[in-house]
C-alpha cells in the first residue's frame, strides 16, 4: 500500500497480514465456554461429585488459535501457571472475570511434554483454560469505567476504523454508534468490516484484551446522522426517538465536538450563538455524571446544517481548539477528557 508524505511524496509501506496481540487479559465468547455439567457426570461418580467443589468452567483452545500462540511464544506458560482471564458480555449477560484462570496444555502428535518447546517455544498442542474463582463484572469496582462515556462517531476512513476501534474499546464506552454525515462518503459503509459484522466485534475485543476489561460497548450502525430522530412505538404519545432512548436528557450530558474557528466577513452569520466550551465546563443533569460524545468527520460537522441539529437536541459544544484532527487523534483525546470529567472527585 502506499501513503503520501509531508511534501505529498507517494511513501510504499509494507503490508501486514497479521498483528502481534498483548493480551493483558485473555478473553472468551460465551460460545467457546465449556461449563460444568452433573448430567454428564457418571451415576458410579456422582455421589463423590456432589462432595466435591464444582468444576469451574474451561476453553479449550486450538494450537493454531492467537491466544494459544501467545500464552506458548510471548509469556512461556507452563502447568498450573495462572493468567487474567474473562468472558467477554453479550445478550446472553454481563461479563466475567477472574485474575486466576490456571492453564493446561494437552501435547498433541509426538509431542509428549505438557510444555512450549524448547527450540521454537511453539504450542505442544492444545491449551486447555480453567476459569477459577469467575465473579460478575459489577462485582469488581476497578473493572470496568465504560458505562459513564458513550460515542456518536462519524464514520472515518475503513482502514483508520479498523485501527480505531480497539483504541476505542480500551478507553471504555457503553454505546458506540458509527453513523454518516455530510462529509462521510456513503461507500465507506460497503467496506470489508461492514460485510463481515464478526471483525468489528473482533477489533473492539483486541481493545479490551490491552485494557483488561469484559464489558464489550454496544454497537450501533446507522448510514444517516438523523436516525436519531427515528421515532419508536405506535403511539404517538408514548414514542420515544432513539436519541432520546438511548441518551435521555435527565441521565447524559449530550456532547458535541467541532474545532474552535475564527469568523470574518460573510461568515459571521455561522459563529454559534453560545461560544464552545471545554470539556470541564460540561454541565450535567445529575450527579452520576454521564457523557455521550459526538464526534465529526477529519473535516469537522458541517455548519451549519449539522451543528444546528445537534444544538437543537441539547447538546453541548466542546472543543479542543483550532487545530484540525485526525478522527483517531481527536476521539482518543476527547475521550480520555470526557473520562475525566465524569469522574467524582470529592
Amino acid at each position: 500500500s502506499t501513503a503520501c508524505g509531508p511534501f505529498g511524496e507517494r511513501i510504499r509501506r509494507p503490508i501486514h497480514h497479521s498483528t502481534r496481540l498483548s493480551l493483558n487479559r485473555f478473553l472468551f465468547d460465551f460460545s467457546e465456554v465449556g461449563f460444568y455439567n452433573e448430567s454428564s457426570v457418571d451415576a458410579s461418580d456422582a455421589s463423590q461429585s456432589r462432595e466435591a467443589e464444582p468444576m469451574p468452567p474451561t476453553v479449550t483452545l486450538k494450537a493454531d488459535d492467537y491466544r494459544t500462540i501467545h500464552a506458548a511464544t510471548t509469556l512461556g506458560l507452563h502447568n498450573n501457571d495462572t493468567i487474567r482471564a474473562g468472558i467477554v458480555s453479550s445478550i446472553k449477560g454481563d461479563g466475567q472475570l477472574t485474575n486466576s484462570a490456571s492453564i493446561e496444555w494437552l501435547p498433541q502428535g509426538k509431542v509428549k511434554k505438557a510444555e512450549p518447546l524448547a527450540k521454537s517455544g511453539k504450542p505442544p498442542g492444545l491449551l486447555r483454560i480453567h476459569l477459577n474463582d469467575l465473579i460478575d463484572v459489577g462485582s469488581d469496582p476497578f473493572s470496568s469505567t465504560s458505562e459513564s462515556v458513550s460515542l456518536i462517531l462519524a464514520l472515518p476512513r475503513p482502514l483508520q476504523l479498523n485501527r480505531l476501534l480497539p483504541m476505542i474499546s480500551q478507553m471504555g464506552i457503553q454505546h458506540l454508534v458509527l453513523t454518516g454525515a455530510g462529509k462521510v462518503p456513503k461507500d465507506y459503509f460497503g467496506s470489508h468490516l461492514f460485510r463481515k459484522p464478526q471483525q468489528l466485534r473482533d477489533r473492539l475485543v483486541e481493545g479490551l484484551c490491552q485494557a483488561g476489561d469484559v464489558q464489550l460497548p454496544q454497537l450501533h450502525i446507522s448510514k444517516q446522522l438523523r436516525f436519531l430522530e427515528k421515532m419508536e412505538g405506535g403511539d404517538e404519545t408514548k414514542a420515544r426517538s432513539l436519541l432520546d432512548e438511548l441518551f435521555p436528557l435527565n441521565e447524559y450530558a449530550r456532547v458535541v465536538a467541532h474545532p474552535l474557528r475564527s469568523f470574518s466577513g460573510d461568515e459571521e452569520d455561522l459563529r454559534p450563538s453560545i461560544p464552545p466550551k471545554r470539556m470541564d465546563q460540561v454541565k450535567f443533569p445529575n450527579d452520576k455524571r454521564k457523557i455521550v460524545l459526538a464526534v465529526g468527520p477529519e473535516g469537522g460537522w458541517l455548519e451549519p446544517d449539522e451543528l444546528d441539529w445537534f444544538m437543537d437536541k441539547s447538546f453541548q459544544h466542546v472543543t479542543l481548539g483550532p487545530r484540525v484532527l485526525r478522527s483517531d487523534c481527536a476521539v482518543v483525546s476527547l475521550l480520555a477528557l470526557a473520562h475525566f470529567a465524569c469522574e467524582k472527585i470529592d
